[in-house]
């Protein structure tokens, strides 16, 4: 048996083996391999026994050099770039995107070759820019982080991107942004492939409680990002970073070197809103992640959040988006 476009019926009540190659950038991002691979490892044996039953895995590389990470810590390839056909799925992890050259040229040369083939590949973090510096992206929509998105648009105008979804799978092309969305993206391809117990038996291992979906959105972007004024973005990042104990307005704008007169003027005209109000709404924004990802007591979150108590959290937060908090878990719960 073998998945064709990615399909979404069923495994069948005998699998065979799910294979999957790796082809790791230089500076890969060691986070979403390991959280993909380990997923088809735990979902191949019973009891964390790693035993290679239901799926087998190759990192695959035009030598046996190690290839570094982002962070450092070095993988080695298991194989040589064999014929694409071996595998169900190639999966280039990709990684930093200041890297001028992340593959070589064979490994450009085999990703073609398994194009051609039929062979499905997939861009796990910013994989897809790899696959699209060659051409293998085209007439296919990408899913990346919305972190790398405006560089994806830069860089090829004229491909389609998204960025409010977790992973996406597009007939023999998939993209995910990375992160632990690999996991969810390698448990619907277990599931599809092997069997939901199979799946299971990876996530509960994983301790991860149900994998999401390709139609789950990505967790909110950071509210600075959406100014280019770096005084407003500075100030921001600030409250991001301290929305529990809080932080004053005056102490605000001395960390950016102006008076409180000044960031109020400046915030009005670059943010159109006071500093008061985008503080408010940069904790609103983190509650409201927390209560579409989370099963932490409403209390829990308006103190995560910087209030008091939940009754004054509440009416702040209807205030910013029309709807009680408890409306926004529901909705969110419903959509999972």
């Amino acid at each position: 048996m073998r998945p064709e476009d990615f399909r979404s019926g069923e495994a069948a009540a005998t699998p065979k083996q799910l294979r999957v190659g790796f082809v790791l950038a230089r500076s890969f991002t060691l986070s979403a391999f390991a959280l993909f691979v380990d997923t088809l490892r735990l979902a191949s044996d019973e009891f964390d026994r790693s035993g290679r039953v239901l799926a087998d895995w190759q990192v695959l590389g035009s030598t046996r050099h190690l290839i570094a990470s982002s962070c450092g810590v070095q993988v080695a390839p298991t194989s040589d770039f064999v014929d694409p056909s071996r595998f169900d799925y190639i999966v280039v992890v990709g990684g930093l995107l200041t890297v001028e050259r992340p593959v070589d040229l064979e490994t450009i040369m085999f990703l073609k070759r398994a194009s051609s083939q039929g062979v499905p590949l997939i861009g796990l973090c910013t994989g897809t820019f790899i696959l699209a510096d060659v051409g293998l992206m085209a007439s296919h929509q990408t899913c990346v982080s919305w972190l790398h998105a405006k560089a994806y648009k830069e860089r090829f105008p004229d491909l389609p991107v998204r960025s409010d979804r977790l992973f996406n799978l597009d007939r023999r092309r998939g993209s995910c942004a990375g992160g632990s969305s690999a996991a969810d993206m390698a448990a619907l391809l277990v599931r599809r492939y092997i069997s939901r117990e199979a799946e299971r038996n990876a996530l509960e291992v994983l301790q991860i409680e149900k994998a999401r979906s390709p139609g789950d959105v990505q967790p909110r972007r950071p509210l600075h990002e959406n100014y280019d004024d770096d005084r407003v973005r500075a100030v921001m990042i600030t409250m991001e970073q301290n929305m529990e104990d809080g932080i004053s307005i005056p102490a605000l704008a001395s960390s950016v070197g102006l008076s409180r007169r000044q960031l109020e003027r400046v915030f009005l005209e670059k943010a159109g809103m006071s500093p008061a109000q985008a503080y408010k709404r940069v904790r609103m924004e983190r509650a409201k992640v927390l209560l579409a990802h989370s099963k932490l007591p409403m209390i829990e979150i308006a103190l995560d959040v910087g209030f008091e108590n939940a009754s004054h959290f509440a009416r702040a937060f209807k205030r910013i988006f029309g709807a009680t908090p408890s409306q926004v878990r529901a909705t969110s719960g419903r959509a999972h």
